[in-house]
């Protein structure tokens, strides 16, 4: 099948990007995905700054051979570390978005609020000023959903299930808002809002990084535009196949009916 005219790269650590790549699809399905996952060193979260920008520059570049218009970066400790060194050499050629967890219009609903994050980035002074700048004045609860990264990447269910179950006994009743602080989170919106059961708002970062997309390239809203999907998959800068393992996640499944017919399938 022929290229896209236009493509758009998601760089993180491992599946998280699979739900940002999926909400780019659905409001521009026209567009090129070009996935660059780094399972050499996932996760990111225990490495230090020095060696998260190094990584995610690494991933970046790598996709820049598909000549792409845009470059999320679909990982909250990637944004934090290298973010700005990423807009320092790619920019303005090469717009970079990054991602950050939705405190602001969670603490804006009103509270109190949960946020739920890797046990790195709950310790982090990154988290502990988004909660101060954003949500001074609303009770908020840093919650370590232990393991629940590394479940959902290797997908077990079983241990996906019990990291929920874990977290959600360590959320105070009364929470009205949950804010997913790691983009792996979203792949599993519906087990975690089963295990918290009603009355609780769930806040996440796709849909907004993926409006924001389109304005930096100067593109509107088409659902309806003719499909393209997944055009190109790297890991740790290597050329690979997509994974029949995404079907585990609904974004995934989304992202492999897109990409029939351009790929053969690894298991």
């Amino acid at each position: 099948m022929p290229r896209s005219t236009r493509r758009v790269a998601f760089v993180d650590s491992g599946l998280g990007l699979l739900g940002y790549a999926d909400a780019l699809h659905a409001l521009r399905p026209d567009l090129g995905l070009v996935l660059s996952l780094d399972p050499d060193n996932m996760p990111y979260g225990p490495r230090s700054p020095e060696e998260v920008q190094r990584l995610i520059m690494a991933s970046a570049r790598a996709t820049l051979l598909h000549e792409p218009a845009a470059i999320v970066v679909a990982c909250n400790t990637a944004s934090v570390h290298g973010l700005g060194t990423l807009r320092a050499e790619l920019e303005p050629a090469v717009p970079v978005i990054g991602t950050v967890p939705a405190i602001r219009p969670a603490a804006a609903a009103g509270g109190p609020v949960a946020v739920w994050a890797t046990a790195a980035t709950t310790s982090s002074d990154y988290l502990r000023g988004l909660v101060d700048a954003f949500a001074a004045d609303v009770e908020t609860h840093r919650v370590a959903a232990l393991g629940l990264a590394e479940a959902i990447e290797s997908g077990d269910s079983r241990a996906v299930d019990e990291c929920i179950a874990y977290a959600a006994s360590q959320t105070p009743d009364g929470v009205r808002s949950l804010v997913l602080g790691c983009t792996h989170y979203g792949l599993v919106v519906d087990r975690i809002v089963a295990a918290l059961g009603g009355g609780v708002t769930i806040h996440d970062s796709p849909v907004a990084v993926a409006r924001q997309t389109l304005r930096r390239i100067g593109l509107e809203p088409d659902p309806d535009a003719t499909e393209a999907g997944v055009e190109a998959v790297l890991f740790s800068g290597r050329p690979g196949l997509v994974s029949a393992s995404w079907a585990a996640y609904p974004a995934g499944e989304r992202l492999l009916r897109s990409a029939a017919g351009r790929h053969t399938l690894s298991s």
